[in-house]
């Protein structure tokens, strides 16, 4: 039976009058690899220790040298997989900052302990790197349910070394973002609310500071979509993602100025787009396509996956949408 008992997303931008074309492209998302020293049971990408795909100095640099001609973007956000575990990662993070743009890290925070890390912490400081750490729960039994055994205790090691740098301190510029996404099948409480519980736990607990707390869902595909169907969850979260679809989070998706490159140099719309192989415009195209991200039509590839990032608040790599 199938799992999509109402409608369609383009059934449900239509209903809104929603039109879906990106306006610009402001973000760029780059995927450094599936290589991770964690394999986190919601994982979209599917990362783990055994995965070893990694993006090659020659698509690092055909990314240099299109950036190099694009001012219109000015946010380059990596990820992966630990995107620190890539060897071109520091040399691509270094040009980007060179050319003045913002880069984000999406860190897994136990990566910074891994051999050949030491000193990665220091690097990302010195390059002024945004830094967007994932953190499920602030609670050690959710985290290492979630995330494996001891990753708590070595992810907050990690933001003590990361505050007493700087990071998440107020007037130092360096900013440390939290990344929150649910542990059982249900939405996200309300952003806000929820940042001052894990400031308020983390500060008095640990003596742990950060910036933001972002809200991320769940999405209904791959390793997640896999434990659900085990579970014999998946009909009912689909059903409360489109119950939930709210036109205000579907109007400021982040696809409309966010496009994504895969560590093979392939364009996406978004991260999920990428991991389920759908192109742009349903039509392959890679790096070496282009010669300006201009070039890029402005049509959005969409799923039912997408409900993910429309239900309640909204979700986006920068947490809630309303």
């Amino acid at each position: 039976m199938t799992i999509y008992e109402k409608q369609s997303f383009e059934q449900a931008l239509c209903r809104y009058n929603l039109q879906n074309r990106r306006k610009r492209i402001r973000i760029l998302q780059v995927n450094m690899g599936k290589r991770c020293n964690q394999g986190c049971q919601h994982c979209h990408v599917e990362s783990g220790p055994k995965r070893s795909e990694n993006m090659k100095k020659a698509t690092v640099d055909r990314l240099l040298e299109l950036l190099s001609r694009e001012r219109k973007i000015h946010t380059v956000d990596i990820t992966g997989g630990a995107p620190e575990l890539n060897p071109y990662f520091r040399n691509l993070v270094t040009v980007i900052r060179g050319m003045g743009k913002e880069v984000i890290d999406r860190c897994n925070l136990t990566v910074l302990f891994e051999k050949g890390q030491e000193d990665t912490a220091e690097f990302l400081a010195g390059k002024q790197v945004r830094i967007v750490a994932s953190m499920p729960c602030y609670l050690k039994d959710n985290v290492d349910r979630q995330r494996g055994s001891g990753v708590f205790e070595k992810s907050i090691a990690a933001l003590k070394m990361l505050n007493s740098l700087g990071y998440g301190r107020k007037g130092s510029g360096l900013m440390l973002n939290l990344a929150y996404n649910p542990v059982e099948a249900h939405l996200p409480p309300e952003q806000t609310a929820l940042e001052m519980d894990y400031k308020m736990h983390l500060k008095t607990e640990y003596g742990v500071e950060f910036n933001q707390l972002f809200t991320i869902t769940n999405m209904p595909i791959t390793r997640y979509a896999r434990m659900l169907e085990r579970d014999g969850k998946i009909n009912a979260y689909m059903q409360l993602l489109m119950d939930n679809f709210n036109p205000r989070a579907a109007a400021g998706k982040m696809c409309n100025e966010l496009l994504s490159v895969s560590w093979e140099g392939r364009l996406y719309d978004c991260d999920f787009n990428q991991v389920l192989d759908i192109p742009l415009n349903r039509q392959p195209c890679t790096l070496w396509d282009i010669e300006r991200f201009d070039d890029i039509e402005s049509g959005i590839a969409v799923g039912d996956h997408c409900f993910g990032c429309t239900a309640g608040a909204g979700s986006s790599c920068s947490g809630a949408l309303i």
